[in-house]
């Protein structure tokens, strides 16, 4: 039997499927813009809202139990939660996060490259820029203003000139989180500063540090700063 023969007795017994929809889940302060959102792509053909929400406590545990493979976040949620990307990410690792509602600032950008989005959308964005951002992430693509993508080539570029963090983790064996405490250390911050910042409890910051200094065979938390600097490992 030809493969067209066999799809076709697939689809006259019912046994074939529309595509799976892509499971979206989204937060927003402003209801109306939830709403609005909301109601427009349930109207879209191969997307599935399984969730929507304002920024709670609980908003973490909400996009979890969802099992979506994309959130849709609101940048007036990130602002006033600087570590949430971050956060959802380590949680979440395989979710797919589109920051909507942004400037086209492009340190504003660089930041949200950084934290893990892979769509940036601004606020001056139609309806149809959101849902082909939506369709364009569940491809496997990333979304952001092409006049933004210049400067993710630069910085790129710039950092290829610099010591990449890798090396950290080779020569130290530090993770990017242990990496990410340290610089905060280096600016003078505190344990319980650290973690009010990273949203974590001021005890995994110092479990964290207690490992780092174990790690770097150093007496207290500026030996450790001071010889990875020292190995310029960090800027």
């Amino acid at each position: 039997m030809s493969d067209l023969r066999v799809i076709q007795t697939v689809v006259d017994s019912g046994k074939l499927d529309v595509m799976e929809a892509s499971t979206i889940f989204l937060v927003a302060e402003n209801r109306l813009l939830r709403e609005a959102i909301t109601r427009l792509l349930r109207k879209k053909s191969g997307i599935s809202i399984v969730g929507e929400c304002g920024y709670t406590d609980t908003a973490v545990q909400q996009i979890a139990e969802s099992c979506c493979e994309i959130l849709l976040l609101d940048n007036t949620t990130t602002s006033s939660k600087p570590a949430l990307i971050s956060n959802l990410l380590e949680a979440i690792p395989e979710l797919r996060v589109i920051l909507i509602g942004v400037d086209e600032k492009e340190e504003d950008f660089l930041n949200a490259v950084r934290s893990g989005v892979v769509g940036y959308i601004p606020r001056e964005a139609s309806a149809m820029d959101v849902v082909n951002a939506v369709r364009a992430v569940a491809r496997g693509e990333a979304v952001c203003p092409p006049q933004l993508t210049l400067s993710l080539f630069r910085q790129i570029a710039r950092r290829a000139r610099e010591v990449p963090s890798f090396r950290t983790r080779a020569e130290f064996g530090l993770t990017p989180r242990q990496q990410q405490l340290l610089s905060y250390v280096a600016k003078g911050r505190t344990n319980k500063e650290i973690a009010s910042t990273l949203n974590l409890s001021e005890q995994t910051v110092k479990n964290h540090m207690h490992r780092i200094l174990r790690q770097v065979d150093a007496a207290d938390r500026y030996e450790a700063v001071e010889t990875i600097r020292a190995c310029g490992l960090l800027v």
